[in-house]
C-alpha cells in the first residue's frame, strides 16, 4: 500500500506575533523539525510538506515541497495541496501531521495508520475531538479536496466511529500557537 506522509506547515502564525513559529527553537531545534522527524521515521513511501516559507522548506530534507496556491492559505487550502500531490503520486492513503505539533510520536502515527481502512479515515484524540495526526484513504481524497475554510477535515473527522480513534494525551497532541505555549513546551520531556 502506497502511503503519503503530508506535513502541513503553511500557516501564517498570526497568534505567535511577527516571527514564524515553525522556525522558533524548541528544545534546541526548530519547531517544525519535531513533527517532520516523527513523520519521516514512520517511513511513508512519499514525504510531502506543504509550506509557503522558504526558510521552513530548507529544514525539511527528504520532503517534496508543495506550495499552496494562495499567499495566505486556509488550513483546507494547505490540506488540498497536500492531498492533490498524494493523489498524483498514486498514494492509497495519506497520513497528515501538523508542523506545529512537536510531541506527536512515530508510535502514535503508526497507531493512526493501523486504524485506517480502505474506506474509513482514522485520527488521534485526547478525548474531546478527533484531530491530527489523521490518516485518510484514497476513497476520501475527492471529499478532502472539496473542503474549505480553516477547519480542514474537521467535519470528516468528527463523524469517525470510536473504533477509528487513537487516544493520546493532551500534551502529546498540543500545538504551539503562541510564545507562551512555546515557553511551556520547553520543559516537556520527549
Amino acid at each position: 500500500m502506497i502511503t503519503a506522509g503530508v506535513l502541513l506547515a503553511a500557516g501564517a502564525s498570526r497568534r505567535f506575533g511577527t516571527a514564524d513559529k515553525l522556525l522558533a527553537p524548541l528544545q534546541g531545534k526548530p519547531l517544525v523539525t519535531h513533527a517532520a522527524q516523527a513523520l519521516a521515521t514512520v517511513a511513508p513511501d512519499v514525504l510531502i510538506a506543504v509550506t509557503r516559507h522558504q526558510d521552513v522548506a530548507q529544514l525539511l530534507d527528504g520532503f517534496e515541497i508543495v506550495r499552496p496556491p494562495d499567499a495566505d492559505p486556509a488550513q483546507s487550502d494547505s490540506l488540498r495541496s497536500g492531498i492533490e500531490r498524494a493523489k498524483a503520486c498514486r498514494a492509497e492513503r495519506a497520513v497528515v501531521v501538523l508542523g506545529d505539533m512537536p510531541f506527536v510520536t512515530p508510535a502514535l502515527i503508526d497507531q493512526v495508520l493501523s486504524k485506517t481502512t480502505t474506506q474509513t479515515p482514522s485520527a488521534a484524540t485526547a478525548g474531546q475531538r478527533p484531530m491530527p495526526p489523521a490518516c485518510f484513504p484514497a476513497a476520501c481524497f475527492e471529499d478532502l479536496m472539496q473542503q474549505s475554510g480553516d477547519r480542514g477535515a474537521a467535519r470528516m473527522l468528527k463523524a469517525l466511529p470510536p473504533s477509528a480513534l487513537v487516544h493520546a494525551s493532551a500534551q502529546t497532541l498540543c500545538d504551539i500557537d503562541t510564545p507562551a505555549a512555546l515557553d511551556a513546551a520547553q520543559s516537556v520531556h520527549m
